[in-house]
Order: C-alpha cells, then structure tokens, then sequence
C-alpha cells in the first residue's frame, strides 16, 4: 500500500491511498467462500451452493462490500502509518475500482492542531475574595421570611416589597407590540422584573389609581424591535396587598428542618449554606477567569468536525432544557448561529486543557474526588446515601473527577500566573454570576 498526505488547509489533510489488487481480490474471495456457506438457494443444501453461482448472482453485490473493507481498513493503516491524530471522519471522493487494478482513492480528513502553550507567567487572573458576614445572614433570614410572607390588602400607597395587582398596556409612537398588555398582573416592588423605571414609577400608587408612564427599553433589550425605544403604559392599579412576614417561631423553623437548638441553629444552618455557596462562587468565578486567560493567551485552530459535533451536544442540551419533549422542538428550529461561539470556546478549552494535563502529567486526585462528592453530599437529608451513590456510581464518579481535574489545571496555572486579589462582597459576588 502507498500513501502520499498533502496539505489542504490549516488542519485538512488529503490521503491519496493506493491499494494492490491482489488485497482486493483477497478481500473479494474471503468475502465470497464466508457467503457461499451461509447462503441458501433453491435446490441445494445450506453450504453446498457451487462457488462460480454465488458468484454469477451475488458478484457485484460482495465486491462492493469487499471494497468497503478494504478503504476502510487501508484508511485506518494509512492513517496510523502516517501518524497523523484525525479529527472526525473521513470523507471519501471518487475512486477507480476497476477489476484487476490497483485500488485507488482519496479520503480528505481534519486532524488535531499541534497546541502550543505559552508561559502561564504571563497570564493576568483577578481573583474575588469574600466572606460571609453577620449581616449578611440576617439578610438572607429575612429573604427567606419573605417568600413565606403573607399579604394584607392596604390602601396605603404602593412602597417597596408590596404586592401589586395591575392591568397595563403598552405602546411604541403609539403603536402596539408584542407582549405588550396584561391583565391582573401580581407585581412585587423591588423585584426588577420589569424594565428600568416601570416598577419606580408604579411605587406611590394607591388601588384604583390609574396613570401613564414613560419608560425606556434598555439598548440590549432581546426583542430588537423594542431596544433603546421610549414606550408609554397605560397603569390601572386594582389592588395593592402588604406583605406580612412569619415570625422566627417553631413552625417557621420546622420548615426548615430546624427541630433543635432554635434560632441559633437556624442561623447557623443558614451561614453554613452561604459560605458552601460561596465557595462555589468563587470556585466558579476563578475557574472561568483562569480559562478565559489561557484561551486568550493560547489561540488554537478548531477541527471543524468537533466544532460541528459539540454543536449538536449544546443543540441536544438546549432541547433537554426546554422540556426535552422532540415532538415539539426539532433540532433544525435551533440554527448553528446560536451555539457556534460557545461551542468554539468549549473546543478550544478542551484542546488547551488535554494539552496542559499531558504535559504536566496531571492526574486526579482521589482524596480531592471524596472532598468534592462530600461538599456535594452536605445538601442533602442523608449525605452517606449520596456519597456511596457517586463513588459507586461510575458516570457520575467520572464527572465529578472531570470537575477535579479542571480545578487541579486551575491551581497549577494560578501557581505561575499573576493574581490579584479583589474583595468584593458576598451580596454583590453572587449577583455578578446570575
């Protein structure tokens, strides 16, 4: 077999693969004697069918095959011979196959970019550092008072926290859009579920009050249409209800699984979840830092049939997020536009991650394995159960290790890089991730 690669872009290779025809006629007669065994035809026995009538009838059909086996394998051979890490599959363009010649064909492929890494020295990783504080926990007790609070109609003016219940209706230069009304909409003040301004200028209305008001869509408002737009809404206050809060009492501990020690254990519960929330934060923030580095200090090329391949596993993921019911998202209803650049970035990192990981021989370390499965086991009711069930579970062991073995890649590029530690609190450090 002769084989000659050239070059055709960046990461494309043409194989041109030549074939003796006595490995094709091989090929061809192994395949012919395997079928005359098994074939049956009327007048003979199973097996007994003479050769030259396998031949005469099935000829054409079993070379076909043949030669099948024999691109097949010569492409794995030619690829291995050359050495060459190919990315994805082949694609195989016309050949000449005529009996008694040699073989020849081509097959065109993709292979892995040689990745080149620079000094971790160079790269710049900012790196929030916070804690959880006393009032930090009051707030989140008093978060949590809130979602179980119970509303009282008032006839005061609407203030921040109060429930209102309203109808609006929109227009852009006096044209409607979509979305633009609604009747009997349950509005809580401070939620920022509305659009800059809306819910300002609804705060001071009293039930049965209408007005209208001016507002300003933001200039990365989703729908385009509307984006940077002055709109004006029509506001029919009908009621406006005042949140009563539960008392710290038994009751509203017992919801918590709080049975012991009182509000002290409850406080203590609730700062020993912040801080694992916090630390996941960080955790988090500081890995796509580290990444967004060495992705911007280390450009790579992207086989175009990974790019293609991790498109379609973020396109499977989106439908899964949806509902994951195909009957009524299809595939096709999400163009490539929507995952290409997320999906280039996942390429590239995974190629600069294996390349670090080889290079500096990084292996995962179980006694990091069991610290993460127990962090992720503290959640829940019994944190036992849930370690035995990821430890002896082995896609889920194996993700988890994944997880480890990205942070043990981050510990060893912040071990070079320049860090600089910024303070920032735990309110505002968990509002920047949403």
């Amino acid at each position: 077999m002769q084989v000659v690669v050239e070059s055709v872009s960046a990461l494309g290779r043409r194989l041109k693969i030549s074939v003796p025809a006595s490995r094709v006629e091989q090929t061809f007669n192994n395949r012919l004697n395997q079928t005359a065994r098994t074939i049956k035809m009327d007048g003979f026995r199973a097996g007994k069918v003479p050769l030259s009538m396998v031949k005469k009838r099935f000829g054409e059909s079993i070379r076909a095959e043949a030669l099948e086996d024999v691109i097949r394998d010569s492409y794995v051979a030619a690829v291995e011979s050359q050495n060459l890490r190919v990315a994805g599959f082949p694609t195989i363009e016309p050949f000449n196959a005529a009996h008694g010649e040699v073989l020849e064909f081509t097959a065109v492929v993709e292979v892995y970019p040689e990745v080149t890494l620079n000094d971790f020295s160079t790269l710049a990783v900012e790196r929030p550092t916070s804690e959880v504080t006393d009032a930090d926990v009051s707030e989140m007790i008093e978060n949590l008072r809130r979602q179980r609070a119970k509303f009282n109609d008032t006839e005061e003016p609407a203030a921040d926290q109060d429930r209102v219940t309203l109808d609006f209706e929109g227009t852009v230069d006096g044209e409607a859009f979509a979305g633009n009304s609604a009747q009997d909409f349950n509005l809580v003040l401070g939620s920022k579920r509305m659009i800059p301004g809306f819910e300002e200028q609804v705060a001071g209305m009293k039930a049965g009050e209408e007005k209208t008001i001016s507002v300003t869509f933001p200039a990365d408002y989703q729908a385009e249409n509307l984006a940077g737009k002055e709109a004006q809404f029509k506001i029919n206050v009908k009621k406006v209800a005042r949140p009563v809060l539960p008392e710290l009492d038994e009751q509203f501990l017992s919801a918590f699984g709080v049975t012991e020690g009182g509000v002290e254990k409850f406080r203590a519960d609730v700062r020993k979840n912040m801080e694992r929330e916090l630390r996941n934060t960080i955790r988090s923030r500081v890995k796509a830092a580290v990444f967004d580095a060495v992705l911007a200090a280390n450009p790579v090329d992207v086989p175009q049939a990974l790019l293609e391949q991790e498109i379609g596993r973020q396109r499977e993921q989106a439908i899964q997020r949806f509902g994951g019911n195909a009957q009524n998202i299809k595939p096709e209803m999400l163009p490539n536009e929507l995952f290409t650049d997320a999906a280039k970035r996942a390429v590239s990192l995974g190629l600069l991650l294996s390349e670090i990981i080889a290079k500096n021989d990084v292996k995962v370390d179980a006694d990091r394995v069991r610290t993460l499965v127990g962090e992720i086991a503290e959640s829940y009711e019994d944190p036992a159960e849930v370690v035995a069930w990821y430890l002896g579970n082995r896609e889920q062991r194996a993700q988890v290790e994944s997880a480890v073995l990205e942070d043990q890649v981050v510990d060893l590029v912040l071990a070079a890089a320049q860090v600089s530690d910024k303070a920032v609190s735990y309110g505002d450090l968990l509002r920047q991730q949403q």
